[in-house]
């Protein structure tokens, strides 16, 4: 079984994020024991910021690590733990919504695919990039 960025690097939807996650410096933290919990924006979500906004995320590597460690929480959450939770700390430090009532919301974001497998956790597709408060 593949670690949380080399199943992101394989899946071919998340060529944005796996960019960013090397841009940032956290190849290393994301492919190492975790476990990690995972909320990944796919490439259609990361077009939804505007082209400019993005390069600049890019380029400022403390602001980027802090958007991307935004949608990772220690220890592995699956689809049948989230009616249970109303929030979660994520290893940004700040916490993220969650709501399963209609769908599972975290944030503003919407889970479209669940409980991607990983041997360090597990990877949940999200349908908007997370900004956190700065």
């Amino acid at each position: 079984m593949k670690n949380i960025v080399e199943t992101a690097t394989a899946a071919g939807s998340f060529k944005n994020l796996v960019n960013a996650i090397k841009a940032a410096g956290l190849v290393d933290t994301l492919s190492g024991p975790g476990p990690f919990t995972v909320f990944a924006p796919n490439d259609a979500a990361f077009s939804k910021i505007p082209s400019r906004q993005l390069q600049d995320l890019l380029r400022d590597k403390k602001k980027l690590r802090s958007v991307l460690t935004y949608h990772v929480v220690n220890g592995r959450i699956s689809s049948s733990d989230v009616s249970s939770l109303h929030s979660a700390r994520t290893v940004q430090g700040q916490d993220l919504s969650i709501d399963a009532s209609r769908g599972v919301m975290v944030g503003d974001a919407r889970v479209i695919q669940k409980d991607i497998r990983c041997s360090n956790g597990v990877i949940h597709v999200i349908d908007k990039v997370l900004m956190p408060r700065m």
